[in-house]
């Protein structure tokens, strides 16, 4: 984590967020090191899709047609979230930590990642194995920094 405070700040480069099934773990654990506030510009609990709507102006459409939890949403909340916050990288997570709430099509574990930096945006699908809550929280941040790593270099 040092690492990524380090080089964000070396490479003078600002990060923002938008997380909905971490809740905030990704900024808590950028925030929690020393010299966060050089880097970290925003982050937005967008948890309901109320908030997706409203805050990140996600088309609707898209949650009616794909759902939260899909590769469009993912796309659009970083997308979106890039107008708002200006940071040179944006990141959006949407998922299904569980235990509950999973279906064949979309189960427990599955989570999207979307990182952009300039015009580039990578949306990464996720498929956590874990069947608690906080295990797959907890490896979606883990997978979200690598992410974060690799786009900052």
């Amino acid at each position: 984590m040092k690492t990524l405070i380090k080089l964000l700040n070396k490479k003078k480069l600002k990060i923002s967020l938008a997380e909905s099934c971490t809740g905030g773990l990704l900024a808590s654990s950028i925030t929690s090191i020393s010299g966060a506030s050089k880097v970290f510009n925003l982050g937005l609990v967008t948890y309901s899709n109320q908030a997706k709507i409203k805050v990140l102006k996600v088309n609707k459409n898209i949650i009616k047609k794909y759902g939260a939890v899909s590769h469009e949403c993912c796309s659009a909340m970083v997308k979106n979230l890039s107008k708002i916050s200006k940071a040179n990288i944006n990141v959006s997570i949407t998922g299904i930590a569980g235990p509950k709430g999973g279906t064949k099509e979309k189960p427990v574990g599955l989570v999207y990642i979307g990182v952009k930096k300039g015009n580039k945006i990578q949306v990464n699908k996720c498929l956590f194995k874990a069947k608690n809550r906080s295990s797959i929280q907890k490896a979606t941040v883990r997978k979200a920094l690598n992410l974060i790593l690799r786009a900052s270099k």
